[in-house]
Formats: structure tokens, C-alpha cells, sequence
């Protein structure tokens, strides 16, 4: 008689107790159906058989080993994955935060601009203002200027014959003024201090110019402007300049060696 107790204890070792128990049964079964008729070829193979059902069974449970396995590794995998999206979700949160500070610095910039345009354009009217301002100061010195050397012009037209007869021998014609003459090239010049005179019988033409402040470059000016272009027109000149004062000591002797008579306001 076959011990079904026996094969379900062997069965269970590597199966299902519930499925070595079926299978128990079934044999126990068929063992008593086929006592009188399986011959022993037929048992050999159907113990074959259930041999195979046991490897079937323990390649099964190899494969779910290997699938539990790796479901494991895709768990890990998956935990790794939450990680690194929970790294880019706060990274894109800073990423924010810095963006809302750069748009708020931007609007202080812009504002900041603002700011400095509207200075800019106050600044521009303040120029405008002392540039009308600086204009009308220099037209006024300029008038000034001119109010002044026509001053030391006056007072020269009245001095200078009484000085020139005294200090050089040069009788004064007529009377000094100021005029415009033609230089050789018919070009008109003004002339500040201008007349006739006469010494040892021989006529002058007195030429000569006012300058507040005399310097040696006003000189060299005043001998090419209007001495030079002038000098074959008039034959015999005689170079007059008068001044407040001098920019250095040395002008006065500087004129003198240019054949000019100097005078001095205080000498009238």
C-alpha cells in the first residue's frame, strides 16, 4: 500500500502544502485505482512526472526570486528617483526666490534711472541757465571792456598832443580820433588812435591803439595787424600805444626797441 503521509512529508519539502497535499491524494488515488492493472513502466514514468512537477515548481519559485529581487531594485531606484525630484523641486524654489530678487533689483535700477534722468534733465536746464548766464556776463564784460578802452581813448585824444610835443617834438594836426583806413590791398582796418602831425617839417601819420593790459604779444599784434599793413600806405608812421599797465616788466622796454611811444593812463 502506498504512504500518502510519507510523499505529502516529501512533497511539502518543496512544494505547496496544499498543493503536496493534492498531490498526495492523487497518487494514493491512483495507486489504488491502478494497483491491479499500472505496471511498473507506468510507475516510473508517472514518479517521472511528479519529479518534473517538483523542478517545475522549484524554477518557479527561482524566478519569483529573481522578480522579487528586482523589484526590489526598482523600489530602490524609485526612492533614488523621489530624492533627486525632491533636490530639482528645491532647486527650482531658489531658482525662484533668486529670479523675484533680481526682478525686485531690476525695478530699483529702473527706478534708480528714473531718478538720475530727471536729475539729468534738471542738471541740462541749470547749464542752459548758466550758459545764457555766462553769455550774458561776457557781453556785459565785453561792453565793459569797451566802455573802458574808449575811455582811455578819450582821455588820450586830449593828452597825447601836449605829450607828444614834449617828449618827441611831434606837433599834432588837427585832432586825434578814432577812423577807419584802408590798408594796401583796399582792405578797411580800424584804428583806434589816428591823425596828422608834422616834426622838423616832415609829416606823420600817427597810428596807434589802446590796450587795458599791455603785454608783448599785444605788441607784436598790434605791429603786424595794423603797423605792417599799413606801412605803404603811410610812408612815415608814428606807432602810439597806450595802457592802464603792463603784464610784465619788460614790455615797456619791448616797445621802446619797436620804435612805439608807450603811455600810461596816469600820464594824462
Amino acid at each position: 500500500m502506498i504512504n500518502t503521509l510519507k510523499i505529502f512529508d516529501t512533497l511539502q519539502q518543496t512544494l505547496d502544502p496544499s498543493a503536496a497535499k493534492a498531490i498526495a491524494e492523487i497518487l494514493g488515488t491512483i495507486y489504488e485505482d491502478l494497483q491491479n492493472t499500472v505496471t511498473k513502466t507506468d510507475f516510473s514514468e508517472l514518479r517521472e512526472i511528479v519529479k518534473e512537477l517538483g523542478d517545475a515548481q522549484k524554477a518557479t519559485e527561482i524566478r519569483i526570486g529573481t522578480l522579487a529581487e528586482r523589484v526590489e531594485e526598482l523600489a530602490e531606484a524609485q526612492k533614488r528617483t523621489e530624492a533627486r525630484v525632491e533636490e530639482l523641486a528645491e532647486a527650482q524654489k531658489r531658482t525662484e526666490a533668486r529670479v523675484e530678487e533680481l526682478a525686485e533689483a531690476q525695478k530699483r535700477t529702473e527706478a534708480r534711472v528714473e531718478e538720475l534722468a530727471e536729475v539729468q534733465k534738471g542738471t541740462e536746464r541749470e547749464l542752459r541757465l548758466l550758459v545764457g548766464e555766462h553769455q550774458e556776463t561776457r557781453k556785459q564784460l565785453g561792453g565793459l571792456s569797451t566802455t573802458v578802452g574808449y575811455t582811455l581813448e578819450n582821455e588820450a585824444y586830449k593828452a597825447l598832443p601836449a605829450l607828444l610835443k614834449k617828449d618827441h617834438k611831434v606837433i599834432v594836426k588837427g585832432k586825434l580820433k578814432r577812423q577807419y583806413v584802408t590798408d594796401s590791398k583796399g582792405n578797411y582796418l580800424e584804428i583806434n588812435i589816428y591823425g596828422s602831425a608834422s616834426k622838423n617839417g616832415k609829416t606823420l601819420t600817427i597810428v596807434g591803439e589802446s590796450k587795458s593790459q599791455l603785454s608783448q604779444k599785444a605788441i607784436d599784434e598790434f605791429l603786424r595787424k595794423k603797423i605792417n599793413r599799413l606801412k605803404d600806405v603811410h610812408k612815415n608812421i608814428f606807432p602810439i600805444l597806450v595802457t592802464h599797465m603792463i603784464s610784465d616788466p619788460d614790455v615797456g622796454e619791448y616797445a621802446n626797441d619797436k620804435g612805439i611811444a608807450l603811455y600810461y593812463s596816469y600820464d594824462f
